[in-house]
Protein backbone atom coordinates (compact mmCIF):
# COMPACT_ATOMS: atom_id res chain seq x y z
CA UNK A 1 0.00 0.00 0.00
CA UNK A 2 1.38 3.37 -1.03
CA UNK A 3 1.90 5.71 1.93
CA UNK A 4 3.61 8.99 2.67
CA UNK A 5 4.73 9.73 6.21
CA UNK A 6 5.84 13.18 7.31
CA UNK A 7 8.09 13.75 10.30
CA UNK A 8 10.34 16.40 11.77
CA UNK A 9 7.77 18.89 12.92
CA UNK A 10 7.77 20.46 16.36
CA UNK A 11 7.99 23.65 18.35
CA UNK A 12 10.73 26.09 17.41
CA UNK A 13 11.49 29.71 18.26
CA UNK A 14 11.32 32.43 15.63
CA UNK A 15 14.52 32.43 13.62
CA UNK A 16 15.07 28.74 14.23
CA UNK A 17 15.23 25.82 11.82
CA UNK A 18 13.55 22.50 11.23
CA UNK A 19 13.97 19.81 8.63
CA UNK A 20 10.85 17.96 7.60
CA UNK A 21 10.99 14.53 6.02
CA UNK A 22 8.51 12.85 3.74
CA UNK A 23 9.14 9.12 3.62
CA UNK A 24 7.55 6.85 1.05
CA UNK A 25 6.31 3.42 1.98
CA UNK A 26 5.18 0.80 -0.49
CA UNK A 27 6.72 2.45 -3.51
CA UNK A 28 9.93 4.07 -4.71
CA UNK A 29 10.07 7.80 -5.20
CA UNK A 30 12.14 7.75 -8.37
CA UNK A 31 9.34 8.65 -10.75
CA UNK A 32 7.23 10.80 -8.46
CA UNK A 33 6.98 14.54 -8.24
CA UNK A 34 6.62 15.67 -4.64
CA UNK A 35 4.99 18.73 -3.19
CA UNK A 36 4.93 20.23 0.28
CA UNK A 37 1.79 22.05 1.39
CA UNK A 38 0.74 23.61 4.66
CA UNK A 39 -2.50 24.52 6.33
CA UNK A 40 -2.81 27.00 9.16
CA UNK A 41 -5.89 27.13 11.39
CA UNK A 42 -8.79 28.75 9.58
CA UNK A 43 -6.91 28.97 6.30
CA UNK A 44 -6.87 27.02 3.09
CA UNK A 45 -4.12 24.55 2.33
CA UNK A 46 -1.40 26.30 0.36
CA UNK A 47 1.56 25.12 -1.64
CA UNK A 48 5.00 25.69 -0.14
CA UNK A 49 7.45 23.90 -2.41
CA UNK A 50 7.75 21.09 -4.90
CA UNK A 51 10.39 19.04 -6.68
CA UNK A 52 10.09 17.23 -9.97
CA UNK A 53 10.70 13.50 -10.30
CA UNK A 54 13.97 14.28 -12.06
CA UNK A 55 15.02 16.49 -9.16
CA UNK A 56 16.00 19.15 -11.64
CA UNK A 57 13.03 21.44 -11.11
CA UNK A 58 12.05 23.01 -7.80
CA UNK A 59 9.48 25.69 -7.03
CA UNK A 60 8.82 27.75 -3.94
CA UNK A 61 6.05 29.98 -2.71
CA UNK A 62 7.15 33.60 -2.53
CA UNK A 63 6.66 33.58 1.23
CA UNK A 64 9.38 30.94 1.74
CA UNK A 65 11.86 31.71 -1.03
CA UNK A 66 15.35 32.05 0.33
CA UNK A 67 14.39 30.37 3.61
CA UNK A 68 13.19 26.89 2.62
CA UNK A 69 14.99 24.29 0.53
CA UNK A 70 13.50 21.12 -0.89
CA UNK A 71 15.61 18.10 -1.78
CA UNK A 72 15.19 14.41 -2.44
CA UNK A 73 17.11 11.23 -1.75
CA UNK A 74 15.54 8.53 -3.87
CA UNK A 75 17.75 5.83 -2.37
CA UNK A 76 16.23 6.62 1.01
CA UNK A 77 12.77 7.13 -0.49
CA UNK A 78 12.64 10.48 1.26
CA UNK A 79 12.07 14.10 0.35
CA UNK A 80 13.21 16.83 2.72
CA UNK A 81 12.12 20.36 3.42
CA UNK A 82 14.80 22.35 5.17
CA UNK A 83 13.19 25.35 6.84
CA UNK A 84 15.39 28.17 8.11
CA UNK A 85 14.65 31.58 9.59
CA UNK A 86 11.25 30.38 10.67
CA UNK A 87 8.55 32.92 11.40
CA UNK A 88 5.34 32.76 13.37
CA UNK A 89 3.49 32.85 10.05
CA UNK A 90 5.03 29.49 9.15
CA UNK A 91 3.01 27.81 11.88
CA UNK A 92 0.83 25.16 10.24
CA UNK A 93 0.38 21.49 9.59
CA UNK A 94 2.73 20.52 6.79
CA UNK A 95 1.74 17.85 4.29
CA UNK A 96 3.66 16.16 1.54
CA UNK A 97 2.01 14.88 -1.60
CA UNK A 98 3.09 12.72 -4.53
CA UNK A 99 2.11 12.14 -8.12
CA UNK A 100 3.70 9.72 -10.61
CA UNK A 101 5.63 11.60 -13.27
CA UNK A 102 7.93 9.22 -15.17
CA UNK A 103 9.92 10.50 -18.16
CA UNK A 104 7.02 9.69 -20.49
CA UNK A 105 4.62 12.03 -18.72
CA UNK A 106 6.78 14.82 -17.40
CA UNK A 107 9.84 14.30 -15.24
CA UNK A 108 10.52 18.03 -15.10
CA UNK A 109 7.14 19.10 -13.77
CA UNK A 110 5.82 19.85 -10.33
CA UNK A 111 3.15 22.19 -8.99
CA UNK A 112 2.52 24.23 -5.85
CA UNK A 113 -0.64 26.02 -6.96
CA UNK A 114 -2.73 22.98 -7.80
CA UNK A 115 -3.47 20.55 -5.00
CA UNK A 116 -5.38 18.40 -7.48
CA UNK A 117 -2.10 17.75 -9.32
CA UNK A 118 -1.20 15.22 -6.61
CA UNK A 119 -2.64 11.76 -6.12
CA UNK A 120 -1.29 10.77 -2.72
CA UNK A 121 -1.10 12.67 0.55
CA UNK A 122 0.46 12.14 3.92
CA UNK A 123 -1.20 12.78 7.28
CA UNK A 124 0.82 15.87 8.08
CA UNK A 125 3.23 17.06 10.74
CA UNK A 126 2.67 20.07 12.99
CA UNK A 127 5.12 22.97 12.90
CA UNK A 128 4.73 25.63 15.55
CA UNK A 129 6.91 28.74 15.58
CA UNK A 130 6.59 30.58 18.84
CA UNK A 131 8.70 32.15 21.55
Amino acid sequence: QLQLVESGGGLVQPGGSLRLSCAASGFTLDYYAIGWFRQAPGKEREGVSCISSSGGITNYADSVKGRFTISRDNAKRTVYLQMNSLEAEDTAIYYCAAVPRPPTTGQHICAIRRKEFYDYWGQGTQVTVSS
